[in-house]
């Protein structure tokens, strides 16, 4: 979801599953176009709940709309998108952080080839950041096979 607003966080609901209860928060912010609502599911034991984000999304014209939306859903259906969200939960942070990292790097070994090719960059200097950031690109792919199907 891309966000051009601050973000608003707007209480649903709580919902017990499997003997703990848990907030439904709506997430709300405007992608430029509508707004645009997400269900965050969160521990209400304690503030080190990282949560968990549902994929569906509430559209609206307005953030009343997609508050609405949101508050319409039935115990059952908060349900259903809870185990939905925990069923689909990252687990391999350590590859995620990584991957993350190594499209950083891509993204900037490109910047750093058009600036080259449309002159704004000294071609030497421009060709040595290209050649350490391919080596530190090479360095996480290999730290990469260490990471692969470890959670964290």
């Amino acid at each position: 979801m891309y966000q051009f607003g601050a973000v608003t966080h707007t209480s649903v609901a709580t919902l017990d599953v499997d003997g703990r209860r848990f907030r439904a928060t709506l997430l709300i912010s405007h992608d430029g176009i509508e707004y645009v609502g997400r269900l965050w599911f969160a521990d209400d034991a304690g503030p080190d709940s990282a949560g968990i984000p549902d994929r569906g999304v509430f559209p609206g014209r307005t953030e009343a709309e997609v508050i609405a939306l949101g508050r319409r859903l039935r115990p059952d259906e908060l349900q259903q998108r809870f185990r939905r969200a925990s069923a689909e939960k990252r687990r391999y942070h350590g590859l995620r952080a990584l991957t993350t990292e190594l499209l950083d790097k891509i993204r900037y070994l490109n910047q750093v080839g058009v600036s080259m090719r449309s002159g704004l960059l000294d071609a030497d200097a421009a060709t040595q950041e290209l050649e350490l950031t391919e080596r530190q690109m090479v360095e996480l792919v290999k730290q990469a096979k260490r990471l692969a199907g470890v959670e964290s």
